[in-house]
């Protein structure tokens, strides 16, 4: 039997109201008469649906502009204190949490580092509890008033009946229900929605909304930290931000029967470009032991090693040969993706790819376009992210702000709901 795919009066009311929250979201402040040419609606419909996000408070006015000899016309934009949004990093050092309004205005944080690089499920929901609590106590913010909660996390994203399940390979976390954890941790109401999923993923819809990602609409994200990963953007369309599912970019093979991996494979990418692997070449070349620190730390120690702040001082050789090694590594990891995807620009972001970007970015660029294809290679724009270290924790709450502007009726759960579905 065919499915009827006819669309309901509802169906069409979601849909222009959130044709006109995101014209407003990424384009605002807009007058009435903008806003019918841009979301292709009737003046009748631009009114009705401006009256009814009005009157819930999800659409406010921002002043006047003139028009051409008529009367001044009323700017409206999307009310930034008509709801909140908690974005949350689960990285590999620590936990990060941040409270913002849906202008993305930070108005609270919490980072708790995890310490040694702990990263069992139980110290990992108790922190990410801890820091929701810590937000909402320090904002004032109502849980009443949250629109939801992004997550991300180090791993594959699974949906499940329970909620977002994680397989993070890398981290020891098999089919880990962390929805479910989460929920029961903070035991916040049924109603909040909680919106899990891929880091890099996060990082790469942040870029492209708010960071050096915007103006383009084929795009590579690059995380460089603990562990790499990707995130692809092709003809405006960011893969994996349904599902949670992140391109595996840091576990492509670059050295057949080479360095063993976290994954537990053989010759990844990662087992020559992630921090921890860095700082072991370091370690096995006569550098200090990656034990010794953070891992943030063990890369700003390579990094002052290669390019000393004294200029009495000269570089060391070993650290100058680790970074050079990893650029190789790193680039020709790079010239993979131009030649699958053949991106406008390539951003490298995470934190390690922040620290030591500035020292390697040329080097890495003139590899890249060695070991690519020449067509594509000359194309490729690669630079360095434009959010700075927090840009996971941001990516994280668009998540449910992106879910408001495409899907929901409400910035607000009502207060007896039953769970939200996806």
């Amino acid at each position: 039997m065919a499915e009827n795919h006819r669309r309901t009066v509802r169906d069409l009311r979601r849909g222009n109201r959130a044709a006109v929250l995101r014209r407003l979201y990424f384009q605002g402040p807009m007058s009435r008469q903008a806003l019918g040419p841009v979301t292709g609606l009737s003046s009748g419909s631009i009114s009705n649906v401006v009256t009814e996000l009005a009157a819930e408070g999800l659409v406010e006015e921002a002043g006047l502009v003139e028009s051409d000899g008529g009367r001044p016309r009323t700017l409206l934009r999307v009310a930034p204190r008509a709801g909140y949004l908690i974005g949350i990093d689960i990285g590999e050092t620590r936990v990060r949490a941040e409270l913002f309004d849906l202008a993305m205005t930070e108005l609270a944080r919490c980072e708790l580092p995890l310490s040694g690089g702990a990263r069992d499920i139980e110290t990992v929901v108790a922190h990410t509890a801890r820091s929701v609590a810590a937000v909402l106590e320090e904002s004032g913010v109502a849980v009443e008033a949250l629109t939801g909660i992004g997550v991300g996390v180090p791993g594959i994203v699974e949906r499940a009946p329970g909620g977002a399940v994680v397989h993070g390979q890398t981290v020891g976390w098999d089919a880990v229900p962390l929805e479910e954890l989460l929920r029961g941790a903070t035991g916040l109401p049924p109603a909040t929605a909680f919106h899990i999923s891929n880091g890099t993923v996060a990082l790469g819809q942040a870029e492209m909304w708010y960071g050096g990602g915007r103006g383009t609409t084929d795009a590579a994200i690059v995380l460089f930290g603990s562990g790499v990963g990707a995130c692809i953007v092709t003809d405006g369309q960011i893969h994996g931000i349904d599902h949670g599912t992140p391109a595996e970019f840091g576990h492509l093979t670059v050295q057949v029967r080479g360095r063993t991996c976290r994954c537990g494979s053989r010759g990844c990418l990662e087992a020559y470009t992630g921090a921890q692997a860095i700082l072991r070449r370091w370690h096995e070349a006569g550098g200090p032991g990656p034990e010794e620190a953070t891992e943030e730390h063990g890369i700003n120690r390579l990094v002052a090693a290669a390019r000393p702040a004294d200029e009495g001082t000269e570089a060391d050789p070993t650290a100058l040969a680790i970074l050079d090694d990893t650029a190789e590594y790193l680039a020709a990891g790079l010239s993979d993706l131009v030649n699958l995807f053949q991106p406008q620009r390539i951003l490298i972001g995470g934190w390690a790819g922040l620290q030591l970007g500035p020292l390697l970015l040329d080097t890495i660029r003139e590899r890249t376009r060695g070991y690519a294809l020449h067509h594509p290679g000359r194309h490729t724009e690669i630079t360095l992210s434009t959010l700075g270290p927090d840009a996971i924790t941001q990516g994280a709450a668009t998540l449910p702000l992106n879910h408001l502007l495409h899907h929901t009726t409400t910035a607000r759960p009502p207060a007896s709901a039953e769970r939200l579905p996806r």
